[in-house]
């Protein structure tokens, strides 16, 4: 009988306590489902003109990637290549969600939402750009030779802004701090539309002001802008990146017609560099790095995109791809391409990517 008793006061205890158990699982679940697992390790920031990654000053050195998000394949070469890179002194790539000329990546939607697909590639580049104290640029508008905006055509000043604001909180949303943003690609959009750059701004700075949120135009730059970059021209004041660095002493300019051809859809000379515009690229970038606050290259290797039968975009370091007779065989990819002369003078000059100390979680 007094059994009976104690184990009836024993189940007695455990129904109170029950509840509270039941109270405590609720919070953990709640408390698991609010904070991001894969929250950055590194946050990028700005102050005045200097950039900073977790606290230390940083010089961004960094390879312009824009159409990564392509296909899962590309997303996954260029994940691949992220030791390779860093191994150089690489610490930065850009990525866009609507790609660069002839790649056509469709990463919103009419509604000016996120693609989940692209959204995907993107996270994991972010993912792992973080697992590697790598930054990355995060590019949203590409207007000029990009069949990925025909279907946007009903846009207006609202779509875009909340097309930069919708990729802000994206990035918030899941803890995405080794970024900063790129509204418009070398003002593109707002040249052909009249669209302002700086509302663009507003949008994202509303969702979360701590986000860095560059202007990357020729016009007047306006007074919210977090970072100069590329188009942008610089005021003394605030930190210049050169976000999409190519070769001066080109004939015909780089992105002219030693790169594109009437009636080609796609890069012709993919990869390939004569000796004065590799001397051209290697002073810009020591002017950059040493006056400013980064430079980023940017190739035909890098950024062509898989169609007319070239493939791309190549994420190898490919040859050192000297040859002064550019005229040869404009539209095949020759064996010498690439970028690894720059590759190999960054490390030769920077020696390998070493990450600061991780902020703890």
């Amino acid at each position: 009988m007094m059994q009976m008793k104690k184990t009836d006061s024993a189940i007695s205890r455990t129904s109170f306590q029950l509840p509270g158990l039941l109270v405590l699982l609720a919070v953990l679940i709640v408390c698991a489902l609010v904070t991001p697992a894969n929250a950055s390790r590194y946050v990028f920031s700005v102050k005045g003109k200097k950039v900073y990654l977790n606290g230390n000053e940083f010089k961004v050195i960094g390879l312009r990637c824009s159409n990564a998000l392509v296909s899962d394949a590309d997303a996954a070469e260029l994940i691949d290549s992220l030791d390779v890179f860093k191994s150089y002194g690489v610490n930065t790539v850009s990525v866009f969600f609507m790609g660069s000329r002839f790649g056509d990546v469709k990463g919103y939607r009419p509604d000016a939402s996120l693609d989940p697909v692209y959204s995907a590639r993107m996270a994991r580049i972010i993912e792992e750009a973080d697992r590697r104290g790598m930054v990355v640029l995060v590019g949203c508008l590409y207007w000029s030779n990009s069949r990925a905006k025909e279907y946007l055509g009903h846009w207006k000043q609202a779509h875009a802004n909340r097309a930069v604001a919708n990729t802000t909180r994206w990035l918030k949303e899941h803890n995405y701090r080794n970024v900063f943003i790129d509204p418009d690609n070398e003002g593109m959009a707002s040249k052909a539309t009249g669209w302002s750059i700086k509302k663009m701004i507003d949008a994202a700075h509303k969702v979360d002001p701590s986000f860095v949120i560059g202007y990357n135009n020729k016009a007047a730059v306006p007074d919210n802008a977090d970072v100069l970059l590329h188009h942008s021209p610089k005021d003394g004041v605030r930190a210049y990146i050169e976000s999409e660095g190519s070769p001066g002493d080109t004939p015909g300019g780089y992105w002219g017609s030693y790169s594109k051809s009437d009636g080609y859809y796609n890069y012709i000379r993919i990869g390939r560099y004569t000796a004065r515009m590799k001397k051209s690229q290697i002073n810009a970038a020591i002017n950059n790095i040493r006056n400013h606050a980064g430079y980023m290259l940017a190739s035909t290797w890098i950024q062509c995109a898989p169609h007319e039968g070239i493939g791309g975009p190549f994420m190898r370091s490919g040859g050192r791809a000297e040859n002064p007779n550019i005229n040869d065989n404009i539209k095949e990819l020759q064996s010498d391409t690439g970028i690894l002369w720059w590759l190999q003078w960054v490390k030769g000059t920077y020696g390998p990517w070493i990450p600061p100390a991780i902020i703890s979680k």
